[in-house]
């Protein structure tokens, strides 16, 4: 299980997450099979998309978490924000708007837990 928390987070970013997730992953799933190395690229999508819009849209990552649990991997990335994620309308001028639903589609279930100081976004996503 990877955990970081605050104040060693403010030097974690999207490619450390990344680095904690594929180990988490590859431990569990000895990434033999074609399904399991897509499932690899999509749990590192999920972080990647998490980790990044806590960092551009979320105050700042506070934590992180990867685990195996019951069969399914768990990301957790906490920011500042007490505003829930939300779908946006995309407009072909600008990049991006397509991280919550790529999240959606890919994780199995997705909880926001908001708090009074920012908020927990849980990632499921279950093993092959």
């Amino acid at each position: 299980m990877a955990t970081h928390t605050a104040p060693e987070i403010k030097e974690m970013g999207c490619h450390d997450a990344r680095t904690e997730v594929r180990a988490v992953v590859e431990t569990a799933c000895r990434l033999r099979s074609d399904q399991a190395r897509r499932f690899r690229e999509d749990a590192l999508l999920v972080t990647s998309e998490l980790t990044s819009n806590a960092i551009l849209h979320g105050g700042g990552l506070t934590r992180f978490n990867a685990r195996i649990e019951d069969g399914s991997l768990l990301v957790q990335v906490s920011d500042r924000s007490m505003t829930a994620p939300h779908l946006v309308r995309h407009n072909p001028g600008l990049p991006g708007g397509f991280g919550w639903m790529i999240t959606q589609r890919l994780a199995s279930h997705v909880s926001v837990d908001i708090q009074p100081d920012g908020k927990t976004i849980t990632a499921v996503l279950a093993l092959p």
